[in-house]
């Protein structure tokens, strides 16, 4: 579950000095009975995170669907009984949590069923194009995808502004030299430079903004010297859920996608007060 003072956050941003609205029409001692409720179909998500946030504001919270499970429109997901001022003081925050993970283990969901489908061993992943990395990570993992880095600190990436700084074999050089601990992974554009990074020992070759049909070349090029099986293969940019079953074809190993973060279509989540305890 992502960190409860993480989530907080979102609470302090959005009251910092209360929840003016509720305290001023709403006696202190009122209680309520509320649900969330689905209102399309799809792979919830942020069901923890939410129930976290309405606990820690003393709401009791009854679970009826749970991170990762398919639910239809008009499904209730959580049950809620408390303080009616509580309630709607966590309501945005737990219901943008939802929504937004919810909307990327959906698309995550749908994205790796089209892949298997097409070749069991690939794997999907996100990638760092997100500011809100706890919340959608998560909701990645919760889809069935991989999360890629997490962080800066996680995993080495030489990316193209590193190689215009360091030349592609020292900076694989200097990076192996660096750590043993840590997957070497290097971001090329072109067959050669594949090559290259395959025979300086990279763990991971991101092929990026590359064809089918030039992938299949950089492939064949790695077996036909016997370097296929000594580096996994990336591929990225360009890919969409429209042609990501062409890409899936091919004999790689991960296909990563920034816009499972950085473009989300929310889920559409409500809490509704139902009445009085």
């Amino acid at each position: 579950m992502v960190p409860l003072n993480y989530l907080l956050r979102f609470i302090e941003e959005d009251a910092p000095f209360g929840d003016v609205t509720s305290e001023a029409v709403i006696p202190e001692d009122t209680r309520a009975k509320a649900v969330v409720i689905a209102k399309q179909g799809g792979v919830i998500a942020g069901v923890e995170e939410a129930k976290a946030l309405f606990e820690h504001f003393g709401v009791k919270v009854e679970v009826r669907r749970r991170d990762g499970e398919e639910v239809e429109r008009g499904e209730v997901i959580l049950e809620l009984d408390g303080n009616a001022r509580s309630i709607l003081l966590v309501e945005r925050t737990a219901l943008n949590v939802m929504g937004r993970m919810s909307g990327i283990a959906t698309e995550v969901r749908g994205l790796v069923e089209k892949v298997r489908a097409v070749n069991p061993k690939v794997r999907v992943a996100g990638t760092r194009k997100t500011l809100l990395k706890p919340i959608d990570k998560r909701a990645i993992l919760i889809g069935g995808g991989e999360t890629h880095r997490f962080s800066l600190s996680d995993a080495i990436l030489i990316k193209d502004n590193h190689l215009t700084l360091v030349p592609l074999e020292e900076a694989i050089r200097r990076a192996k030299a660096f750590s043993v601990y840590k997957v070497v992974e290097v971001e090329v554009e072109t067959l050669e430079d594949a090559l290259k990074a395959a025979r300086a020992g990279a763990d991971v070759i991101m092929l990026d903004n590359m064809r089918p049909k030039e992938i299949e070349e950089v492939l064949e090029a790695l077996k036909r010297e016997g370097l296929r099986e000594n580096v996994k293969i990336e591929i990225s940019g360009g890919i969409t859920p429209e042609n990501i079953a062409e890409y899936a074809r091919l004999d790689v190993d991960v296909i990563s996608l920034g816009y499972l973060t950085h473009s989300v279509k929310n889920f559409d989540v409500s809490l509704d007060i139902i009445g009085r305890p």
